[in-house]
């Protein structure tokens, strides 16, 4: 009985961390086709920019669907989680859009080849290494939590000075994220006793938290390399 346990973790197991890296491809694609419609047409950029309740409103809806994913995941069904997930997906693609219109084509996709180098040692790293990076993870988490507050802050003073300070803080912040959680998705999906939908739901929400983590990491190594137009 142990041994066939053992052989169904060991085919589980690298399949649902496929799912994890499939699941944040498809939803970057999403987001990158969702920036480069908005980008086509200034029309759809102007109007994010200039309409202030409609730029709000989809930052606030953003942060809903994030809480709610990862808070109620376990509640929903896996096709309603994934579609959520697809929206987040779309939604941040018109976010972004006002951002990278700011930079030259150029320096974005520069900056998406190195942001995905980065993103992709990072989480080797974290998949491959015998260390527990769960002190590391804490203490970045707490660093997050003052990266927010900073940025918050320098809405109202618009230091530039902050502002490059948060840009650097944030890369280091988000690399580091990224080792310890593809790390903490490995160990909750080896915990994984059969890929049944409950395992699933724990891909999903891995694969949402790396696409967040890939997300912040490009948008800060963005604003410290990306050219301006």
């Amino acid at each position: 009985m142990i041994n066939e346990q053992e052989g169904t973790l060991a085919a589980a197991f690298p399949a649902l961390m496929r799912k994890v890296y499939l699941w944040m491809t498809l939803a970057l694609a999403i987001t990158g086709v969702t920036s480069m419609v908005v980008l086509s047409n200034e029309r759809f950029i102007f109007t994010i920019l200039e309409n202030q309740v409609l730029f709000w409103g989809l930052i606030i809806g953003e942060l809903v669907l994030v809480f709610v994913i990862s808070g109620m995941i376990h509640k929903m069904s896996i096709t309603t989680a994934t579609l959520l997930f697809v929206l987040y997906s779309v939604i941040n693609g018109l976010t972004l859009s006002p951002l990278l219109y700011a930079f030259t084509e150029t320096s974005i996709a520069k900056v998406f080849f190195i942001t995905a180098g980065t993103f992709g040692v990072m989480s080797l790293i974290g998949y491959t290494t015998k260390t527990d990076l769960s002190s590391i993870g804490k203490i970045l988490f707490m660093a997050l939590i003052g990266l927010i507050i900073a940025t918050l802050v320098n809405l109202f003073m618009h230091s530039s000075t902050l502002d490059l300070i948060i840009s650097y803080a944030g890369v280091v912040i988000f690399v580091g994220l990224t080792a310890w959680d593809t790390q903490k998705i490995k160990n909750m999906l080896a915990t994984c006793e059969e890929p049944n939908e409950q395992a699933h739901k724990i891909a999903l929400l891995g694969s949402l938290t790396l696409y967040l983590d890939f997300i912040n990491l490009f948008i800060y190594l963005l604003r410290i390399l990306g050219d301006r137009k």
